[in-house]
């Protein structure tokens, strides 16, 4: 299964393509980096940016999935609003391109990553980087956390096909 993964911001989105096999007990990164947009352009033409950006990605590595950290409530309201729009714009390219939709919140992805849900950002990024065989952690830090949403995923997809053959078996 290939995963785009996506951390969303409008000045820099974290992307990730990873493949994952063997019920996400094998993954393999694919492609990583980020998406920048000038704070000197308006809001519609970056956010239009990441749009294509993403859909050309897409259209590259044909992922069957976008995995993408649900939205938290930001103090800074004015941050929260603009990752909002970036994760929209996120959402809207991987419906208009087909893909399927998964969101996790940072509790979950942490979980994936590392089993524990208290990891600081620096436990995340020694694990994606171990996961997936990198040989040094991804930067900046939008670009390891698209990775670890992806990876998320990977491991969340193996264990929900691993429940749907015991219910198979059961039945």
């Amino acid at each position: 299964m290939i995963i785009l993964g996506v951390d969303p911001g409008t000045a820099t989105t974290g992307c990730a393509v990873i493949e994952a096999a063997s019920g996400g007990s094998k993954l393999r990164a694919l492609d990583y980096g980020c998406i920048r947009t000038s704070p000197d352009l308006p809001m519609h033409v970056r956010l239009q940016q990441i749009y294509d950006a993403l859909c050309n990605k897409v259209r590259e590595y044909k992922p069957e999935v976008l995995a993408i950290e649900q939205l938290y409530f930001n103090k800074n309201v004015r941050t929260a609003l603009t990752v909002g729009q970036a994760r929209g714009v996120a959402i809207l390219a991987a419906a208009n391109c087909g893909l399927d939709i998964a969101e996790y919140t940072p509790l979950q992805i942490k979980l994936a990553v590392t089993g524990y849900g208290r990891a600081s950002k620096g436990q995340i990024q020694r694990m994606v980087a171990a996961l997936l065989c990198l040989p040094e952690i991804p930067r900046p830090d939008d670009t390891a956390d698209a990775l670890a949403v992806a990876i998320c995923h990977g491991h969340s997809s193996g264990l929900d096909a691993k429940l749907l053959d015991v219910r198979r078996t059961i039945r």
